[in-house]
């Protein structure tokens, strides 16, 4: 976690100023920063993903934690062993270094907010 020596400022971002990227490490999954340290959050970052229908995440780690919310869809997380099928309204943890993946067998799109802490969010590919 990052320490600020100053108070973070109220910081206000619209819609039309997020970029979407798409993640290297899989095909139709793009990701928009919200709001992280490049924003003056101190502590955590918040990301909009959106996993395109047919599209699948392979199995990866993270070195931090993930909290997620489905905003909109319906897709299959697997985490460690099991799978479970989410949608909109739904809730996830994973825990840093836990082994998951995605996977939209469906014809719409899906979407979450992942919360992170601040620092290196790099994805290590499960071979």
């Amino acid at each position: 976690m990052t320490e600020s020596t100053t108070d973070p400022e109220p910081t206000i971002r619209r819609r039309d100023e997020i970029e979407y990227e798409p993640v290297s490490a899989a095909d139709g999954l793009e990701k928009g920063v919200l709001i992280s340290d490049d924003h003056g959050a101190p502590n955590f970052a918040i990301r909009r993903f959106v996993l395109e229908a047919g599209a699948e995440v392979p199995e990866h780690t993270n070195e931090v934690e993930h909290e997620q919310y489905v905003l909109e869809g319906e897709y299959t997380v697997g985490i460690g062993e099991e799978e479970y099928e989410v949608s909109a309204g739904d809730s996830l943890l994973i825990p840093g270094g836990t082994v998951h993946w995605y996977r939209n067998e469906g014809d719409e799109r899906g979407a979450f907010i992942c919360a992170v802490p601040n620092g290196d969010d790099a994805i290590e590919l499960v071979e």
